[in-house]
């Protein structure tokens, strides 16, 4: 038995023991043709789809949706090749390493939320990175933000390799290295920079380490610019070594061995990282129940801890509910002052809680059930007022609705910044993935990898930097995973899902998962149009609100009336897929913001297949 299939078996054991879903039968392996016969039609969105991008007549066909034209072009090919859509999802995740590096990679992590359709179940699969065994509450305090990130004190536990292994193992149908083949060739033969890449290529985290610098910078030194070629031979050999040796060498090998080594660099003296090979061996994926509720008679599937996006998400829409958002004779109009106006009062409420109750739930307890306690968010949401602006509030108490804790409320943490990118997929068989993955900031720390061209994250920032009073609910802890954002989310009418959607943006994720959510279901819009839509967002209790282009002056003058101080700013990059549950039809939205593609594969008369992408 080879010691990949043993970790995935340990973890598989271990999740037995606790109250967490199985992994089911998952998805049947991919028939040669997908069969004729359409999805049930059990309901109807009252608007949705789009433009089928591929073109001629098709039966049922899988899309993807991801920050890249390339990517999608990978995720699509899988598909037509006959794999599922967790194939498609891990080959996309693999690619855009290669095509947008400054965002995810194997150095980093990431979550999953999946719907099998032969079993029914949907899972969320954990593979955020972990501080290591070394770590201390006080080891990020007292230094500037700029030296704690690019150093490898921040650098967490990466668990990107085992998590993507991991869930194609046990729902996926091709092998980890057919998923790294289109990797691989895109490495070795170059990419052209894309227009994100070339607006962030001048950051100084491009420049700190001439392993860095040697691939993400001139041989001037100047910027790259949109349409250079850029070839990364270290990180093709990389995922060649991943495909032949499997995980394995990435946190027992050759290559754990140069991620502890790149780790020690610092920007200052106690700034080296704390990861030893021990810490490598012993990463774990965890596989968690989704945190799941219902609004306006959908059902809403998201991240659980230690993410507090999909926990955020869900208690903001269930502090809206009560507004008639969507009633444009009412007021509540898509875009007027009164419906943003409820929406930002209710991102600051669910923020106050967030940053005071959210945090690793498997090491400091999470008051989850209390958070969306009907009495406790009904209290919340009186709060709120159609016609004034409510002082700074404060985190609530969720822990009578909760049941019995041991601890006290902690105070409020550090509230994190950073990046990711976001990919979903439906394939022809129902499966739906929803899946974000990261390095943390743009380039994370700026540590490549040496000889293996992969950048490290720097994770653990999105800790507590200074500790917060007992119980320290997002303090640095050993084997603990820091707080995220991140929200990828499934929408489900009468047990099908019909949508999946999530987004980068570090704390703004959130609010873009939010809003695209309530585009759809509060406003009838299509899947692109939900998307393409200007956002607002606010990320604490008393910040500003971030406005983005195209919001009418007539609504920033009545928010600003009522007090809220406005600011602009471009806000996420939401890619989601859509099942038109009135005939099957699949459909993809990406998003215009960072360069988005939908990629779709079909299968047309007489067995031939196609892929089209659209950017």
């Amino acid at each position: 038995m080879s010691k990949d299939l043993l970790r995935l078996l340990i973890v598989s054991a271990t999740l037995a023991l606790t109250p967490t879903p199985t992994l089911g039968a998952g998805p049947s392996p991919a028939p040669e043709n997908p069969p004729a016969d359409g999805p049930t039609a059990t309901s109807a969105m009252r608007r949705g789809g789009g433009p089928a991008w591929c073109p001629g007549s098709s039966r049922r066909k899988g899309v993807v949706a991801v920050n890249d034209p390339l990517a999608a072009e990978v995720g699509a090919n899988i598909l037509a090749q006959g794999g599922n859509a967790i194939d498609a999802a891990v080959a996309m995740a693999f690619a855009m390493n290669v095509v947008e590096p400054l965002s995810s990679g194997i150095g980093g992590g990431g979550f999953m939320v999946v719907h099998l359709a032969q079993s029914g179940e949907t899972l969320a699969l954990d593979f955020r990175e972990k501080a290591p065994a070394a770590s201390a509450a006080d080891m990020l305090a007292g230094r500037a933000f700029s030296e704690v990130s690019t150093s490898g004190v921040s650098v967490g536990v990466p668990g990107a390799v085992l998590g993507l292994a991991t869930a194609l193992e046990a729902w996926g149908t091709f092998t980890l290295a057919e998923t790294l083949d289109p990797a691989i060739h895109l490495a070795e033969t170059g990419v052209p920079v894309s227009a994100f890449v070339a607006e962030n290529a001048a950051s100084p985290r491009t420049a700190l380490e001439p392993e860095t610098s040697a691939i993400f910078r001139r041989p001037d030194g100047a910027p790259l610019e949109a349409g250079d070629l850029l070839v990364q031979p270290d990180l093709a050999r990389t995922f060649e070594l991943i495909a032949e040796q499997g995980p394995s060498v990435f946190y027992e090998g050759e290559i754990a061995e140069a991620i502890v080594d790149a780790q020690r660099r610092a920007r200052y003296d106690g700034g080296e990282g704390r990861m030893t090979l021990d810490d490598l061996a012993l990463y774990d994926v965890v596989l968690r129940t989704p945190v799941i509720d219902d609004y306006r008679g959908f059902t809403v599937a998201s991240m659980p801890s230690p993410s507090s996006g999909g926990l955020t998400v869900i208690q903001i829409l269930k502090l809206l509910e009560r507004f008639p958002i969507g009633d444009e004779r009412r007021g509540f109009g898509f875009g007027e002052a009164k419906t943003l106006h409820v929406m930002i009062e209710g991102m600051r409420l669910a923020f106050a809680d967030r940053a005071v109750w959210m945090g690793d739930d498997d090491v400091v307890p999470v008051p989850a059930a209390g958070l969306l306690a009907d009495p406790y968010v009904a209290a919340r949401s009186a709060m709120i007022s159609e016609t004034t602006r409510m002082a700074t509030p404060a985190a609530g108490d969720p822990l009578p609705f909760d049941g019995p804790t041991p601890t006290p409320p902690p105070a409020p943490g550090d509230d994190e910044e950073g990046s990711t990118t976001h990919f979903s997929v439906v394939d022809a068989w129902g499966n739906v993935v929803s899946c974000t993955v990261t390095i943390e900031q743009l380039w994370g720390t700026g540590i490549t990898v040496p000889g293996y061209g992969f950048l490290l994250n720097n994770e653990l920032t999105d800790f507590n930097r200074q500790p917060a009073p007992a119980p320290g609910t997002n303090n640095v802890a050993p084997f603990k995973r820091p707080r995220s954002s991140i929200a990828p989310t499934l929408l489900f009418k009468r047990g099908e899902p019909f949508a999946a959607l999530g987004s980068p943006g570090g704390a703004t994720i959130i609010n873009s998962v939010l809003q695209v959510t309530m585009n759809l279901l509060d406003h009838g819009m299509t899947l692109q149009q939900a998307v393409d839509a200007p956002r607002i967002s606010i990320t604490s209790p008393s910040g500003e609100v971030t406005v983005e282009p195209g919001v009418e002056q007539a609504a920033l003058d009545g928010l600003a009336a009522l007090g809220h101080r406005l600011t602009e700013g471009e806000i996420g990059a939401v890619n989601a897929v859509l099942v038109d549950l009135r005939n099957g039809k699949r459909y993809g939205a990406g998003d215009p913001r960072r360069g988005g593609a939908v990629g779709e594969a079909c299968w047309r008369r007489r067995g031939r297949r196609c892929v089209a992408v659209h950017d």
